[in-house]
């Protein structure tokens, strides 16, 4: 696979290649992985492009549009009614794009006995009303929450989805990173965090969720998100500023066809078209 024009960095890979004049997409941390594996491919067949894709958060890549410092800005959010009003104050329009889905999955250090969690008691742990794991068929242990910083757009939708737009607990342990709460749940044994579906592992264990009082629960998957059983699932968005269509829509395009979306598929992402929810559990049961 040709990489020898694809610069990847979650810091300051536009400083380090100041002449390059590359296509820059920037922000979400949950779709850098799977921009990362786009633009490899998409330069497979465009060997003379450039693209730098670098993380931050949905609110950086956001705010980099104005500024002009990149040109797809990554998001698991939707754009902000601010951050639209931002935009025209300065004359600017901005476009949307849902390039795919993903399911965020609440997991658990490995040795916690809770397999699953309905929508209110996973609002009363991560608002700090529920401290300790026996009061929900766990051990005697003190829960130990974690989640992403407040820039992230992961943090505002599951603020959104998951707490009903109630604020989380002010001793909130917040990461810079999903692969900080990964590695924070791993070690500490009374530890509850969310990330990314396609981040899942086995060093993390991942809680089935109900979000009808628990009538019925669905573990995270390509499958149960696709078909609807699993509950906590959002769009991920590029957006782009529409004068720069020319160079934007190439990619974009790649993105969302067949051989795109099948990266998508790949890399544990839910894609914008899936046939039917058969064809996803078809997935699932490939995966096992």
């Amino acid at each position: 696979m040709n990489r020898r024009h694809l610069f990847i960095s979650f810091f300051a890979a536009i400083c380090l290649y100041p002449q390059a004049e590359a296509q820059r997409i920037k922000g979400s941390d949950t779709l850098l992985p799977l921009t990362q594996e786009l633009a490899e491919e998409y330069l497979d067949s465009h060997p003379d492009e450039e693209i730098i894709v670098t993380g931050g958060g949905s609110g950086v890549g956001i705010a980099a549009l104005p500024e002009n410092t990149t040109d797809i800005a990554m998001a698991s959010r939707r754009i902000r009614f601010s951050e639209k009003m931002k935009f025209a104050d300065l004359g600017l329009d901005v476009r949307e794009v849902i390039v795919a889905y993903d399911a965020l999955a609440v997991v658990v250090n490995p040795s916690n006995p809770v397999d699953s969690l309905t929508r209110e008691q996973l609002e009363a742990i991560f608002r700090g009303k529920v401290t300790n794991w026996k009061e929900v068929g766990g051990d005697d242990c003190r829960i130990v929450v974690y989640s992403r910083e407040t820039s992230s757009g992961t943090y505002e939708f599951f603020k959104e989805s998951v707490l009903e737009n109630k604020n989380y607990m002010s001793s909130i342990l917040s990461m810079p990173a999903t692969g900080a709460i990964i590695q924070s749940v791993r070690q500490t044994r009374g530890a509850i965090g969310y990330i990314g579906l396609a981040y899942l592992n086995r060093y993390v264990k991942p809680l089935a969720v109900s979000y009808d009082g628990g009538s019925h629960y669905a573990y995270p998957s390509v499958g149960t998100a696709a078909s609807g059983q699993y509950p906590i699932v959002r769009p991920l968005y590029y957006y782009y500023d529409p004068r720069k269509e020319a160079e934007v829509s190439s990619f974009i395009s790649f993105a969302l066809s067949p051989e795109g979306q099948e990266s998508v598929l790949e890399q544990g992402f839910i894609p914008v078209r899936m046939e039917s929810p058969a064809e996803a559990r078809q997935m699932d049961a490939s995966e096992e």
